[in-house]
């Protein structure tokens, strides 16, 4: 990287004072893929400064290069009206600025004020750095409302913690700049609502603040100014007030996008999943999952909404084979799958059930694996691949390529490192390749955690078609709005119980919410009024044949059957 010419000032040539970052023609590129184009940005002090764009426009590769993980092939980088070189993390906390990734990067094992302290332990002596660490920690949580437990143990804190706790480790390194990578990904509402406070803290006592995120509403709500980037390079910036959520969707993505997809009435046919008197019991004797009952038709969407951590996650790793159920009786497309011993993810699949998990970095690729491979996972001894150990890499990654151009994943390089795409582009492919299929039944986890605008469109999309093909499709989300925009039928889960269910056309959102928080005034057994009963009675039925089923593939995807 090229430094410009040296400065000593903090102040511009007017006299007014510097911008917290200023990040001047900056270009970056990965082999064939430019994933920045000269890209330059002024950030100014005290201000929460927003930057969105599609996965892949370069946003996390821009804020990579100012917290030191990559260095920019050509450009400059001023803190404060000074210029810096940043080669690695070391050189941008030495500059004041902190970051707090997609995932976080903590130690599960290590209490909170061990991992606040990793990295920056003031010498051999532990223990006085632990009482240091416990002090500056009571400090920041007065003055930022940074309340977390400093020897609670990170694997047993919710998500909307642990996040708290990667702003800590920031702070208490003297951050004066801190960037949050899509930090509502993995977050409630409610957290999401804890969070902004908190960044108003920070901005209110002159802290900078760098959001990277595709939710436009939350731009509107929090940021002062925002600048928008596509295919690598900057296209616009705009105050937050003189601008409005439409205008940044057709920057962002180069067209028109619905903010919600185009829904027929559901058809729905046989049932296709029924479950009765479900439950989870796990190794300490907890109960995951209590007497679960409902049933899924085929071609109709039922959203199960809830706060993160309340049975949704083990619902879907019982109903995926991952788990077996402790107690309950599973019915998929007439059969007792629950008789079945042992059940496994590989035995589901052969029955036509489809799984895009919650967790894409733990469940669902794995990020060593080239593209292709990741894209073949669960479905390797396809005789389309080869036989036994034997894979057609030839032919992976052709039908890869061919997932990838027909769910718009970018860059189309099967041959490219999972790891090196974006999280989004991660989703898409993963989308792809549980989809190609065409499964009778879908489950799908946060179907659009981290992914921005125009690929939400286009998700949306794909999981309305599936259901129109007949699919039945169970859909897992936090997002209350993705809920309400997708769903046929709406159950809602509290402490790994069903408290309420309700059709998508009377479903109201803060009806849902008192029942995620179990607040409503009926109590949780309680069902809304003149529903139909949650189990089908078509249950019994054992009539069905397992496999997959032909059906028309996403537009411009052709995939070869399963043999």
């Amino acid at each position: 990287m090229t430094a410009p010419a040296p400065s000593t000032s903090t102040e511009t040539a007017g006299g007014e004072p510097a911008p917290a970052v200023e990040l001047i023609d900056i270009d970056k590129s990965f082999g064939a893929v430019h994933a920045n184009r000269d890209v330059s940005i002024r950030i100014a002090k005290g201000t929460i400064h927003g930057i969105v764009g599609e996965n892949g426009a370069g946003k996390s590769t821009l804020m990579s290069i100012l917290y030191g993980f990559y260095e920019a092939d050509r450009g400059a980088i001023r803190v404060n009206g000074r210029p810096v070189r940043i080669r690695s993390s070391k050189d941008a906390i030495a500059a004041g600025i902190g970051m707090v990734h997609q995932h976080f990067m903590l130690v599960d094992t290590f209490s909170v004020i061990e991992n606040v302290m990793l990295g920056a332990e003031s010498g051999m002596l532990i223990q006085g750095g632990i009482k240091k660490a416990r002090a500056e920690m009571q400090r920041l949580e007065r003055d930022y409302g940074l309340s977390v437990d400093p020897d609670a143990v990170i694997g047993d804190l919710p998500v909307g913690e642990q996040q708290r706790v990667e702003i800590l480790k920031a702070l208490y390194r003297n951050c004066e700049i801190l960037i949050l990578d899509e930090p509502t990904g993995v977050l409630t509402p409610q957290e999401t609502d804890q969070l902004f406070q908190i960044l108003k803290a920070l901005k209110e006592r002159g802290v900078t603040v760098i959001l990277i995120t595709h939710k436009l509403r939350e731009i509107m709500a929090i940021t002062d100014t925002v600048t928008v980037m596509r295919h690598g390079a900057v296209v616009a910036e705009r105050k937050t007030a003189e601008t409005d959520r439409e205008e940044l969707a057709v920057l962002m993505v180069g067209r028109k996008v619905r903010m919600a997809p185009d829904r027929a009435r559901a058809r729905p046919g046989e049932v296709a999943l029924g479950v009765a008197h479900l439950g989870l019991t796990d190794a300490f004797g907890v109960k995951r999952l209590d007497d679960i009952n409902f049933s899924i038709r085929a071609g109709e969407i039922l959203g199960v909404a809830g706060v993160s951590g309340n049975g949704q996650s083990e619902l879907l790793e019982v109903l995926s084979g991952i788990r077996p159920p402790t107690t309950g009786v599973m019915h998929m497309l007439g059969r007792d799958v629950t008789a079945d011993k042992p059940c496994s993810p590989k035995r589901m699949r052969r029955l036509g059930v489809a799984h895009v998990p919650e967790d894409r970095h733990r469940l669902g690729l794995v990020t060593g694996f080239p593209a292709w491979e990741s894209a073949i996972l669960g479905y390797q001894r396809d005789r389309a691949y080869g036989f036994g150990p034997i894979i057609n890499t030839a032919a992976a990654a052709r039908d890869c390529g061919k997932m990838m151009e027909a769910f718009d994943v970018r860059p189309q390089e099967p041959n490219l490192g999972s790891a090196k795409f974006s999280g989004g582009n991660q989703q898409k492919l993963i989308l792809a390749r549980e989809m190609a299929r065409m499964p009778k039944i879908l489950l799908v986890g946060q179907p659009t955690r981290g992914v921005d605008i125009g690929a939400i469109e286009f998700i949306h999309r794909q999981i309305v078609a599936m259901r129109d093909e007949g699919t039945a499709v169970l859909l897992v989300s936090v997002e209350l709005d993705e809920i309400l925009a997708l769903s046929d039928r709406i159950i809602v889960m509290f402490q790994g119980r069903i408290v309420g269910e309700t059709t998508g056309d009377r479903a109201d959102e803060r009806q849902l919410g008192l029942w995620m928080a179990n607040a409503h005034a009926d109590g949780p057994e309680a069902p809304p009024p003149g529903l139909p009963p949650l189990l089908a009675p078509e249950l019994s039925s054992r009539s069905g044949k397992p496999g997959g089923r032909p059906g028309a593939l996403p537009p411009g995807m052709k995939i070869r059957p399963r043999k």
